[in-house]
């Protein structure tokens, strides 16, 4: 089989099984197993958790001691066991820990799936730039595929929802067996400092300025990352509190609106390759925070009736935000780090974002909304706090063109090229 085909196979079945909970998850906590408010916040909070240590620890693994594929396929075996488990959870607590456990297996995934491409890539002697994106974003169809399979097929508010996305998980735990070997590049080396026996390379990254600013702003992106997944759909239902928009579009329809957003990123990633090359990282990760700025900005003057069209364009930027980040974020870690720490590199880009940053980005702005944007009667003031975070990605937008100093020459070939390697 084309080794692309094998790649989108997993990068597809990679997001499909978080997209079939993700979004409906609510559905199933309130509507199904009628638990209050109280505890579903810090369901989400399992991700950010999460990430904090396992996605550098399964990198570092990954870089010295088990084949990167096979790891991956451990990791998702496991979650699939997770998540058959949780609709059978009696309370919110029992709940969380088994939510907790599935992301301990899920989240390095992501970092992992990032590193297997790469390195099948590589061996094939292929341009990652020019050859991962179009293979990502499968992905996000994917995620796409399973929001729409679990609505279309019922699944919403029933357990359902998390045995579809267990049975891809375990398909994909399989199917990972069969991937091309990622052996571990840095196996058997014994010798060197504490750092490089216990396989914490990747931290000396530090060191360089450039990349220590870059993890500083990877972080401080994640908590804007957090920020929309966790107010977005929230902030479109409220409009249903004012009678003139009760019954409109987007609230009746608010998963579909936030759905865009996904729908967005499968065309911004297709042009990554065109904007890396043109404008290297900087100025593309500049372009994802003003990205920001607007999807703030744009919600926080948006509403169901003569400005829906903002809502629809903020949705629309959302890809450029996300993408801009996220993906060329990981390749330029590709290009500057070396084939030994590929994997622990990616791992520490995914802990700056969706461990560092998520865990600040939710209880830093959970405390400002409760502390100074609640009205009268303890509604969220959305004006207030859309401003408020579009502030925030404004100065961090302005803070990075200043402290990043990177040049970009757009002919030259990256800086840790490997040589080509026999096929399998």
């Amino acid at each position: 089989m084309n080794i692309k085909l094998r790649l989108i196979i997993m990068g597809f079945f990679q997001f499909f099984v978080w997209g079939a909970w993700l979004i409906t998850i609510g559905s199933f906590w309130f509507q199904y197993k009628g638990w209050d408010n109280t505890d579903f916040g810090i369901i989400f909070s399992t991700m950010g958790l999460a990430s904090l240590f396992m996605p550098a620890l399964m990198g570092i693994l990954a870089d010295r001691r088990i084949n990167a594929e096979k790891l991956y396929g451990i990791l998702h075996i496991g979650g699939a066991l997770c998540l058959f488990a949780l609709p059978s959870a009696s309370n919110p607590k029992t709940f969380f820990w088994i939510m907790f456990l599935n992301m301990i297996f899920y989240m390095p995934t992501l970092a992992l799936a990032i590193t297997v491409s790469y390195t099948a890539l590589k061996k094939k002697g292929l341009d990652v730039v020019k050859s991962y994106p179009p293979i990502r974003v499968w992905g996000t169809a994917g995620f796409i595929v399973a929001e729409w399979a679990v609505s279309l097929l019922g699944f919403e508010t029933s357990p359902n929802q998390f045995y579809l996305a267990g049975a891809a998980s375990l398909f994909l735990g399989l199917y990972a067996f069969s991937l091309p070997k990622c052996p571990p590049p840095s196996r058997g080396e014994s010798t060197g400092t504490f750092v490089s026996q216990m396989g914490l390379q990747a931290f000396t990254l530090f060191k360089q300025r450039k990349m220590a600013v870059f993890f500083l702003f990877a972080m401080l992106l994640g908590a804007a990352l957090q920020l929309t997944n966790a107010y977005g759909t929230t902030f479109l239902r409220d409009f249903a509190l004012d009678p003139q928009y009760k019954d409109s579009f987007v609230v009746n329809y608010s998963a579909i609106i936030i759905s865009l957003s996904q729908v967005s990123e499968l065309l911004f990633i297709l042009a990554i390759p065109f904007f890396l090359k043109r404008f290297g990282i900087k100025y593309v990760m500049v372009m994802s925070m003003v990205a920001w700025i607007l999807r703030f900005g744009l919600f926080a003057y948006g509403d169901p009736g003569t400005n829906f069209w903002m809502i629809i364009v903020s949705c629309i930027v959302y890809g450029m935000a996300f993408d801009f980040f996220n993906i060329s974020g990981s390749l330029f870690v590709e290009n500057e780090t070396t084939p030994g720490i590929r994997a622990s590199a990616q791992g520490l880009f995914m802990m700056m974002t969706n461990g560092v940053g998520a865990v600040i980005g939710s209880s830093l702005s959970g405390w400002l909304i409760d502390r100074f944007f609640l009205d009268a009667n303890g509604k969220q003031m959305w004006y207030d706090i859309w401003i408020t975070f579009a502030g925030y990605a404004l100065v961090v937008t302005l803070l990075f063109l200043v402290m990043f100093k990177y040049k970009h020459y757009p002919n030259d070939p990256p800086r840790h090229v490997e040589p080509l390697l026999p096929t399998e």
